[in-house]
């Protein structure tokens, strides 16, 4: 579930392997870019951060303060960090999760795998939903074949056909990814920089934290 994938400590991993950052200018980039599956902001935030500095996965590596701004301490990814965020973010792709959270964390952050990374990992994804639809297909069959009313069906034709359309669903980005249609050499990065560099003005001085 959510909370075992650590989604928001993931998050911070991602944004963090593009540049560094203060624990506010990566709660500005969580908001702005709508990850809408990180909640409990800003507290979930700073234990994410707490953590993953206790777990030598980020590491401080400037501290500063502007004007009367609360000092801040920028925070950096560790190469053992980076290693982390690689294996969680696969796991997350390749394993169907009934929190679809999950997934849309996965998807959200799928830009900080290499390309072929990401193909490989959707592709087991779509291994799994293959067989998972097959499975329900024939427990669907069986239990028309034995006289049982639709209606007791009706759960597992619901689970058949959202699976069904995640399976297509992956088949798709694959299809792009294969075909060359879909590429992130340095886009997001690019995308990231560019928001981190333009958010600064936007700062509300009721936001204000101490971290």
């Amino acid at each position: 579930m959510a909370q075992r994938h650590d989604l928001v400590g993931l998050t911070v991993l991602a944004l963090l392997s593009v540049r560094a950052g203060h624990p506010y200018e990566l709660q500005r980039l969580i908001v702005d870019t709508r990850k809408d599956y990180v909640t409990g902001l800003p507290r979930s935030l700073y234990h994410a951060v707490e953590r993953l500095a206790r777990d030598e996965l980020i590491t401080p590596s400037a501290t500063g303060r502007e004007g009367r701004r609360p000092e801040r301490t920028v925070y950096e990814i560790t190469a053992e960090g980076r290693q982390e965020l690689a294996t969680r973010l696969r796991r997350l792709l390749e394993r169907p999760d009934p929190d679809q959270r999950v997934l849309v964390a996965g998807i959200s952050l799928i830009g900080a795998l290499p390309v072929p990374e990401a193909r490989r990992a959707l592709r087991s994804r779509a291994a799994s939903l293959e067989a998972a639809v097959a499975g329900l297909d024939a427990h669907l069959a069986g239990m028309a074949d034995n006289g049982l009313p639709e209606v007791l069906a009706l759960k597992l034709d619901y689970q058949r056909a959202a699976q069904a359309a995640e399976l297509a669903w992956v088949r798709g980005v694959l299809e792009r990814l294969e075909s060359g249609a879909l590429d992130w050499p340095d886009t997001v990065k690019q995308s990231l920089l560019e928001r981190a560099s333009q958010g600064g003005g936007h700062e509300r001085q009721g936001q204000e934290t101490g971290h």
